[in-house]
């Protein structure tokens, strides 16, 4: 079954509920005045808006990307319920020629939050991606999950390959400017997707 089936299906699933809530990723909300040194951002693999919604919220021009148009349909509803504009684009950010036309431009901000649904070899070509959308002084912010969350099992892939290390960030921005990158683990509750106890890592990155 592709991505978007696969992802489809549990967004569906979720009914009226929100997968993950509807309120942002704790990591990228308490970076909040951070945010402010930027007017534009993008956040890809979106999924049902809680994080792009927040980020407008912010004052940010927000962009958000997202394979499921179940997942987007749910998201147009809930910035329209928090009174906020959202550019959202159906996409697969893994597709050949992507980025497309329509995203012409680099962002200050480029957002992924638990976007660890791809071994190694997709994940050169999606961090490919992130790196070229972000501007010239801009920055990348990650989120995700260690290796170590398997013992957990509270939420994220059942593929330790595809789980993020500090090692293998380091490498991936070595030409940037890592201006933090933490492993630590937290008691999270993110909807039915996420909850309990977390192996985590947070990254923001800014391009030379």
């Amino acid at each position: 079954m592709d991505q978007e089936s696969i992802w489809g299906n549990r967004y569906r699933d979720a009914g009226e509920q929100y997968l993950f809530g509807t309120e942002p990723n704790r990591f990228l909300a308490h970076r909040a005045a951070l945010l402010q040194n930027g007017r534009t951002a993008l956040s890809v693999a979106d999924g049902e808006g809680r994080n792009s919604v927040w980020l407008a919220e912010q004052g940010l021009a927000v962009t958000a990307i997202e394979l499921s148009p179940i997942a987007v349909d749910k998201a147009r509803r809930l910035a329209a319920g928090r009174q906020v504009e959202v550019r959202f684009i159906q996409a697969n950010m893994l597709a050949p020629h992507w980025p497309p036309a329509e995203l012409h431009e680099a962002f200050d901000w480029v957002i992924g939050i638990f976007i660890q649904f791809v071994g190694p070899e997709a994940r050169k070509r999606q961090f490919a991606v992130l790196r070229q959308l972000t501007r010239p002084g801009g920055r990348i912010l990650l989120h995700g999950y260690t290796p170590k969350q398997i013992e957990y099992k509270t939420g994220g892939p059942s593929a330790v390959e595809n789980l993020y290390t500090e090692e293998m960030l380091r490498v991936t921005f070595s030409d940037w400017e890592i201006e933090e990158l933490v492993t630590y683990e937290d008691d999270i509750s993110e909807g039915m997707g996420h909850k309990g106890r977390s192996a985590l890592i947070g990254l923001v990155a800014r391009k030379p």
